[in-house]
């Protein structure tokens, strides 16, 4: 995360360094630099050199940042972001964190889609990363799990109101095993045309 100028990815340039989440636009949000530590040293033991990533709702691009310092050149990592004018400005703000090489070489590509469904065509993932709430398990983004493979995901809790952090773990045969981490507040993850109905 040390390599990562955080400036880069957010609007309030003033502001980049709190411990705090921040508006990026189209009603989504760069996630605290708490939330990202979390984020980033659950998946650690999957986020080494040459292995695949998969970043939902990538928003600014800064998680796919963080992750590409650790899979390095030889690994790949993948942003997915619904919202086309955030991936176009994802874009922009790897450049200015001197990260264009990666995105010429394909070692981060950001493309625009619907995360809930992840990109199949791109993985197995040794990792994925979701940085919004999903309304219930996410089992798309499960199967597109390497084996073994680690996936961080917060979900809206079922019949009452929060959400939490849940890490689910593929191993070696196929299996799945999921357990409850922590409590937290994501924006939620949802679809296109309702995030455009919330600006």
């Amino acid at each position: 995360m040390k390599k990562v100028d955080r400036a880069n990815y957010v609007r309030i340039k003033s502001a980049a360094y709190e411990d705090s989440p921040q508006s990026i636009g189209h009603s989504a949000t760069i996630s605290a630099p708490h939330m990202h530590a979390h984020a980033t040293e659950n998946l650690l033991e999957y986020l080494k050199p040459g292995n695949k990533v998969l970043d939902v709702g990538s928003g600014s691009g800064y998680s796919c940042a963080v992750f590409h310092n650790l899979v390095t050149e030889t690994g790949k990592v993948v942003g997915i972001e619904h919202i086309d004018q955030l991936v176009e400005s994802s874009k922009e703000n790897l450049r200015r964190d001197g990260l264009g090489g990666a995105l010429e070489s394909g070692a981060i590509k950001m493309i625009a889609g619907d995360g809930r469904q992840g990109s199949a065509q791109e993985g197995p993932y040794n990792a994925i990363h979701v940085g919004a709430a999903a309304p219930e398990m996410p089992t798309a983004l499960i199967s597109q799990l390497a084996k073994p493979g680690r996936l961080f995901v917060p979900v809206e809790k079922t019949g009452e109101s929060g959400q939490s952090i849940w890490q689910v773990d593929k191993d070696e045969s196929g299996d799945v095993h999921s357990k409850e981490l922590f409590q937290v507040r994501y924006v939620p993850l949802t679809d296109k045309a309702a995030q455009m109905n919330e600006l």
